[in-house]
């Protein structure tokens, strides 16, 4: 169907035996349509303006000053503007983190998904540009008929034809479909980069928590020594007459106890390796040989902080909302569109024949050209009210991508807290435990000699029990949220060095 100017008029379908002769027409049409097609019906997108915010906290971030002696007590600094590295996990410093997120970037099979998805989308933009182009075909009909009166009363009719036909895209229409779909396309590409954001954060997340499990179960191991040897002692106090029954069973009630906080730690603890087989596409079968301990891993000393100008552009959420936005403008401009005129034109060029071999020969030949002009003059309203309906989504968009960036400001607020509050908690954690460890070792000493109650060494082991897993907990909190801050700020998707992640060597 071939585009013709406003002012143009239609004349009657014609049929004669002779050849069209009018291709570059249809080619001159073409370049018309696409001249036209520059004024599209409906808004033309603009992208919402940064936020006006210069910093994500009302106060300037201190930096957090080193914890000697301590682990997890690194010093860091909140560096302004910093970019961060696509690959930002190999910060941690430990070659197994970095050896299983390869193996989950290569097997993961949603991240396989949401690739496929992409290509998928990008398809359908591809399919919606085609309709830019007139359609061709040709077609070959053979006929066997029978006539009434007629002689003679059976004939064969044999007829190929080559078809064109084109739609003008004079308001627009199609060039607002295919700026729907693209805008989609872009939706399902930052949901790529999103998906590879959670992927490698979940490896993390799930690789600081076996650390944490690890030293967990190492600690109450600890306190089941220490409760071990006081049990010992009251046992042999006991039997020289120097303790009563009543503190044995106690202690043996306290060493029970602790003993059953260890399956819940070990149940956890394969929970987080089954979790990290199935990240890099693996059954739970399988063994994961890369294990996890919080000594394998650093802290990252320089911790970004990007411009919050620059936040919207970085966050892969944010992109998605943005152009999910720009899909639901285009689609106002569709509904828009649908309500003006209609313009096609189809033409055919061809051959008919009784028999085969008289098909392409001189004076059979047919041809005919058809225009069309369509416009909707009453619809029951329906038009209009899809009309409005887009218009509608398009607010609900402009509102949900308003809504994404006061989520993803308050997450990027909420992770630098979190780092400057698990400072002072690692720190207090730690005199918490040196002081707990004292005591400890004094109550065993005088309850040794006699000079104390076996209630007070019992008492000073809940003390120290309670206070080192406090601090490994603590420990592995600012390794995890180190992690987050990371993730809040991008995670650095676009230093991607895509084609260097499939050729590291995995052996």
């Amino acid at each position: 169907m071939i585009t013709m100017r406003n002012n143009f008029s239609f004349q009657p379908a014609r049929r004669a035996r002779r050849p069209l002769r009018s291709g570059y027409g249809l080619i001159a049409a073409s370049a018309v349509s696409l001249l036209l097609a520059a004024c599209a019906a409906g808004p033309d997108y603009k992208a919402p303006a940064a936020p006006a915010s210069s910093s994500y906290t009302p106060e300037t971030l201190a930096p957090i000053p080193a914890l000697k002696d301590t682990l997890g007590g690194t010093a860091q600094d909140f560096v302004t503007g910093m970019d961060i590295p696509g690959q930002w996990w190999t910060l941690l410093g430990s070659p197994q983190l970095n050896a299983v997120i390869t193996k989950a970037l290569r097997a993961n099979p949603d991240l396989a998904a949401a690739k496929a998805a992409l290509r998928a989308a990008e398809e359908s933009v591809y399919a919606q540009q085609g309709a830019y182009y007139p359609s061709v075909g040709v077609s070959f009909d053979p006929t066997r008929q029978r006539v009434v009166n007629s002689t003679p009363a059976l004939y064969t009719l044999h007829t190929a034809q080559l078809n064109v036909a084109y739609t003008a895209d004079v308001f627009g229409s199609n060039q607002r479909q295919v700026e729907n779909l693209q805008a989609l396309a872009a939706v399902q590409k930052y949901q790529v980069q999103a998906a590879y954001l959670t992927l490698t954060s979940n490896v993390v997340a799930a690789a600081i928590q076996e650390a944490s499990l690890r030293a967990q179960i190492d600690a109450t191991h600890e306190i089941i020594r220490v409760e071990q040897e006081l049990l010992n002692l009251l046992q042999r106090q006991y039997a020289l007459g120097d303790a009563a029954q009543a503190d044995v069973l106690a202690e043996e009630t306290t060493l029970a106890q602790t003993y059953a906080s260890l399956p819940p730690l070990q149940n956890t603890l394969s929970q987080q390796r089954d979790l990290l087989v199935a990240l890099t596409g693996g059954l739970p079968d399988q063994v994961l040989p890369e294990t996890f301990t919080l000594d394998g891993l650093k802290l990252p000393v320089q911790m970004p902080v990007s411009l919050p100008s620059k936040l919207v552009a970085q966050r892969p959420d944010i992109a998605a909302a943005e152009a999910q936005l720009h899909a639901a403008s285009a689609a106002v401009g569709i509904a828009a569109a649908n309500m003006l005129p209609q313009i096609t034109l189809s033409a055919s060029v061809g051959s008919s024949a009784a028999t085969l071999g008289s098909l392409f020969t001189s004076g059979n030949g047919v041809w005919s050209v058809v225009g069309g002009l369509t416009q909707p003059i009453f619809a029951g309203g329906t038009l209009l009210h899809r009309k409005r309906s887009a218009e509608a989504q398009y607010d609900e968009a402009a509102a949900q991508y308003r809504s994404t960036v006061v989520k993803a400001f308050q997450n990027v607020a909420d992770s630098l807290r979190a780092l400057q509050y698990d400072a002072d908690l690692l720190r207090t954690q730690a005199v918490a435990e040196h002081s707990a460890a004292n005591s400890l070792a004094i109550a065993k000493r005088s309850v040794a000699l006699g000079a104390a109650t076996p209630q007070t060494l019992l008492s000073a082991i809940q003390a120290y029990q309670q206070t080192l897993i406090g601090l490994v907990q603590a420990q592995a909190n600012r390794y995890s949220d180190s992690a987050a801050l990371f993730l809040a700020m991008g995670g650095g998707w676009w230093n991607r060095d895509e084609q260097a992640e499939k050729n590291v060597d995995l052996k």
